[in-house]
């Protein structure tokens, strides 16, 4: 499987994700990182059950966020073509981190990034990575090499 597939990713400036200048309000990027994040997960193959908690279902090890930040470089509007490239990170065994990059028409317009941190549901206390995440970080570094767990 190509990891373009899945760390590489489409879409399009809604009109309702822009302020009354119609230019992207500031806190849709941070949505845009964590929406990218779900979707190349979906794409790896690991369902949305499998890391997120749903009715009825909470896995063992949550990924909370634990620092972001956001960088905006050229004002985007309605109907901007969107490139989102992510860059997973393993950190350590129980943290990890994503870079985001965003493009449009070519052009780097802003970049993000999520930190996140390995915790059992249960006591909250910080542990090891999920099988599942580890399987998608490891893909993902072999675009520049092997990274070891």
């Amino acid at each position: 499987m190509n990891p373009n597939s899945w760390l590489m990713l489409c879409r399009s400036v809604r009109f309702g994700e822009t302020d009354a200048a119609g230019v992207m309000h500031f806190q849709q990027l941070l949505r845009w990182c964590h929406e990218a994040y779900e979707e190349s997960l979906e794409r790896f193959g690991l369902t949305a059950a499998e890391i997120f908690p749903t009715p009825g279902c909470t896995p063992e090890v949550a990924l909370p966020i634990v620092h972001c930040s956001a960088d905006f470089r050229r004002p985007l509007i309605c109907g901007s073509p969107l490139a989102i490239g992510l860059k997973p990170t393993r950190l350590d065994p129980g943290c990890f981190e994503v870079r985001y990059s965003f493009s449009s028409d070519d052009q780097l317009v802003a970049e993000g990034l999520t930190l996140h941190v390995a915790i059992r549901a249960d006591g909250r206390q910080r542990c090891e990575l999920p099988q599942g995440i580890n399987r998608w970080l490891e893909a993902s570094a072999l675009q520049g090499g092997i990274q070891p767990l």
